[in-house]
């Protein structure tokens, strides 16, 4: 694909995403996306048509990725202005602008503008760690990024229990820690979790991310998917990283 050209403001440069030749737009002055975007972009159930959500989605990665599993229109919602325009940017940058929409908003807000139930798929990469009164050492856009400062993790889930519609599929990755309070909060807004995957930085190292699908008005019932290893006793990208990053692998089954 032939990328076109886009202005860059000071500190930006454009990164490959290796998959389908893509570009994207990043800072080293803002929280650039890293191996959860690109995991949770491949484990997502997306439908190759109908209506499809990112929250959290920063400077667009995910809706990039989206781009090559399906067919559908791919929305993301991004509350920092600078990550939204260089999101607009990089949707530009790959002439995808009918295929990818950046929203520049609060993901709690946004039912009041789209209604209820209005989504096939949604797709959330959030802040993984609450606040807690100790001193944030990060700028603005990296804090944002990183902690609960614009929306809680109970907000994120019951944001994206008003926007599903029921048989709708929400996919998330997050730390392991909170697994249980996930699982809790999607319950109590009628996500039922189907399918669970951890990722291990090693083979005999505990987790440190988890994959979740869930399902609004699901019934109960859960699969554990095999875990998911990064790195190899060499620090070589396992096979399945490979495929993931290198090759035709589109997520689950």
């Amino acid at each position: 694909m032939m990328k076109r050209e886009i202005q860059l403001h000071s500190s930006e440069r454009i990164d490959d995403l290796l998959t389908k030749d893509l570009g994207i737009i990043q800072s080293e002055e803002v929280f650039s996306f890293s191996m959860d975007a690109v995991l949770l972009a491949r484990f997502a159930s997306i439908p190759r048509r109908g209506r499809i959500l990112d929250m959290c989605t920063g400077n667009g990665v995910i809706p990039l990725l989206l781009t090559t599993k399906s067919e559908a229109v791919i929305e993301g919602i991004e509350i920092q202005p600078r990550l939204a325009d260089m999101a607009r940017r990089s949707v530009t940058m790959n002439g995808l602008e009918e295929r990818i929409v950046i929203r520049e908003g609060d993901l709690r807000e946004l039912y009041l503008e789209t209604g209820h139930g209005v989504y096939d798929a949604i797709t959330v990469n959030p802040p993984y760690m609450p606040l807690n009164g100790s001193d944030i050492k990060l700028n603005q856009h990296q804090a944002i990024a990183r902690h609960e400062i614009h929306c809680t993790l109970e907000e994120v889930i019951q944001s994206g229990s008003r926007l599903l519609r029921p048989g709708g599929k929400l996919s998330m990755v997050h730390k392991p820690l909170r697994l249980a309070e996930i699982i809790s909060l999607m319950q109590k807004y009628r996500l039922e979790p189907k399918i669970i995957r951890f990722v291990h930085p090693r083979l005999h190292m505990e987790a440190n991310m988890v994959l979740i699908e869930c399902i609004k008005d699901g019934k109960p019932e859960v699969r554990l998917q095999p875990p998911l290893i990064v790195y190899d006793d060499q620090g070589k990208y396992c096979p399945e990283m490979m495929d993931i990053y290198y090759g035709s692998s589109e997520g689950k089954s």
